[in-house]
């Protein structure tokens, strides 16, 4: 097979693959314009409804506001400890490094139903359930290792003769992280900010474990809406979630691009 027809197939299977992925969740574009009060595809008329109730609804917008909240605090948190562990890792290799690297992975590996138990028993003592604290702390051990990731990735990249040329000419390791590495290292960190926001903005899993009353997210009342009254405004909710997701996936490529053009020139 020549090399442009394996690419062509190559890009038209990622595109398949991708419709395959994406196409289940549009559904809930068509749902959330249905002017019934249940779920349904809508029939002779479409309505916005549903939209109207999401954003004039305070129990809606006190759940977008707490999910914004705790997304916003996870993926500032969860950058800032996966950074440092990354390069720190990347600094110290070694295999005992790479055993570091596979535990803090780990929770990547362990099934959430695991997490949320385990988080559900320590969270009680330690008297974080149903807390902004206990939501966040626990949203960034699971997102920590998304930036730890893409850290990674990015570092794996750099030259280190940088680093070293900046130590010869006096500078500082602060200022060596601040001006020479932390720049090049740039898309991965932003990349791992943004998969950490939206790991947190998801979650459902923990947050039903570990939020009762006090702490109300959006994930959890689209799951409520679903398991008890089946109101088509989870569909309006999902369209928005979806929406937001792909502003931001459009605004890291854009930055993506513009730091890679930056650090060519």
């Amino acid at each position: 097979m020549r090399p442009g027809l394996f690419s062509l197939f190559n890009r038209a299977g990622a595109w398949v693959l991708l419709l395959f992925l994406v196409t289940p969740a549009l559904i809930a574009i068509p749902v959330s314009l249905t002017p019934k009060r249940f779920l349904s595809m809508p029939s002779d008329e479409l309505s916005l409804r549903h939209f109207q109730n999401l954003f004039t609804s305070e129990e809606w917008l006190s759940s977008f506001f707490q999910s914004g909240v705790i997304a916003l605090s996870t993926s500032v948190l969860a950058t800032f400890l996966g950074t440092l562990c990354a390069i720190g890792l990347w600094r110290v290799s070694s295999k005992y490094s790479e055993l570091v690297r596979a535990f803090l992975l780990l929770p990547l590996i362990i099934p959430q139903i695991i997490s949320a138990m385990a988080f559900y028993r320590l969270w009680i003592p330690l008297g974080l359930l149903d807390s902004y604290p206990g939501l966040i702390l626990a949203h960034t051990i699971l997102a920590a290792p998304m930036v730890l990731i893409t850290v990674s990735a990015s570092l794996a990249t750099f030259d280190p003769r940088l680093e070293q040329a900046s130590k010869n000419l006096g500078a500082s390791n602060w200022t060596t992280m601040r001006r020479v590495i932390l720049p090049s290292i740039r898309p991965g960190v932003f990349a791992g900010a943004l998969f950490a926001f939206i790991l947190s903005w998801d979650e459902i899993v923990v947050t039903l474990f570990i939020s009762k009353f006090s702490v109300y997210t959006l994930p959890r009342r689209m799951w409520n809406g679903i398991r008890e009254n089946t109101d088509p405004t989870v569909a309006a909710a999902a369209v928005v979630l979806i929406a937001i997701t792909i502003i931001a996936f459009v605004v890291s490529a854009i930055l993506s691009r513009r730091n890679a053009g930056q650090s060519r020139s």
